[in-house]
């Protein structure tokens, strides 16, 4: 079964497994968390388990899963971080005819018709839950319902709600996060101001990420690269970045398909209007395609994550780079 959030909300304690996937990792931990409250599972009976361990302890999984508890409660099994490559052995386990706990399987993005999803969509007692990155109408949806609603402020003016969401809206956890944290620095005013955002973003690189973003697809390989090494310096992970880099790369295709430009902070403007007149819906989508995989990559064990992103961003500017030039020409 696929499921929304409603789904979510009135059938996770009705199904015996759920696939929580997608882009948004901080999203999908959400789901997670919220699916080991609203069952009431104890922590003696949470079992946890990455997917690269599958075959080693799959004696372990079975016996935990398939045996009650000795604590009493429901039980719960978590199996992170799972592929395609995953689906035979969790098909044996959320099939089992002895199976006694809930199984929750988290993963990053899937494609479609994949062995994962194909099990889990097909079938009438497990289901899937998608997490994509909000886009703008979304994610400012979450702003206000986050700050407006659930922290009392009264007002968020139009240049601090256009840097929030041209900086937010990749991980559902991160977004939170800073959501928080400027509710904190300007509970005695309740308004959220421009300066406000800036000054609560600088432990996220909030300039370097835009020197990041917009130079890379404005085809400024300097800038671009060095930003990179900033970000990376102050210790801003890959995986989060390949997220970025996958909302700007949504945002620049609904720019150019739909011909509306977004409303943007004024000091990235000049560069998105550029990367609009040199990328073509194409080039785009082959782009979000290459950073599914590139996530895949940075996922697998062993693969050199920083060595992926910095030759993927250097190449990928460099070709906006050319683009540039010959539209100049």
């Amino acid at each position: 079964m696929k499921w929304k959030d409603s789904d979510f909300n009135t059938g996770i304690d009705t199904v015996r497994a759920l696939l929580i996937y997608g882009p948004d990792a901080g999203q999908v931990d959400e789901y997670r968390d919220r699916a080991v409250e609203k069952l009431g599972i104890e922590k003696d009976n949470l079992f946890t388990l990455d997917a690269d361990d599958l075959r080693e302890k799959q004696n372990a999984l079975f016996a935990e899963a398939c045996s009650p508890s000795m604590f009493g409660g429901r039980k719960m099994v978590i199996i992170s971080n799972a592929s395609d490559g995953d689906a035979k052995y969790i098909s044996d386990l959320v099939c089992h005819s002895g199976l006694c706990a809930t199984v929750i399987i988290t993963a990053g993005d899937l494609r479609a018709g994949g062995d994962l999803r194909g099990l889990f969509e097909t079938s009438d007692n497990i289901a899937t839950l998608a997490c994509y990155t909000d886009d703008a109408r979304a994610l400012a949806a979450l702003i206000r319902r986050e700050l407006s609603a659930d922290a009392g402020i009264q007002q968020i003016t139009p240049d601090a709600m256009a840097y929030m969401t041209a900086h937010l809206g990749g991980d559902r956890g991160i977004t939170r996060g800073f959501l928080a944290k400027i509710a904190l620095y300007v509970d005695d005013k309740k308004t959220v101001e421009l300066d406000d955002v800036e000054k609560c973003l600088p432990d996220t690189g909030a300039a370097n990420t835009d020197d990041f973003l917009y130079s890379l697809t404005a085809g400024h390989v300097q800038q671009t690269m060095t930003a990179l090494d900033r970000l990376l310096y102050n210790g801003v992970l890959p995986n989060v970045l390949v997220r970025m880099l996958d909302t700007h790369f949504k945002r620049l295709l609904t720019a150019v398909v739909q011909g509306q430009l977004p409303r943007l902070f004024w000091k990235v403007q000049d560069k998105f209007n550029l990367a609009v007149r040199i990328w073509s819906e194409s080039d785009i989508v082959a782009v979000l395609e290459r950073l599914n995989e590139l996530e895949r990559q940075i996922r697998t064990k062993g693969m050199p994550d920083e060595v992926l992103l910095r030759d993927f961003s250097l190449k990928l500017a460099m070709r906006a780079a050319k683009m540039a030039t010959k539209r100049r020409k």
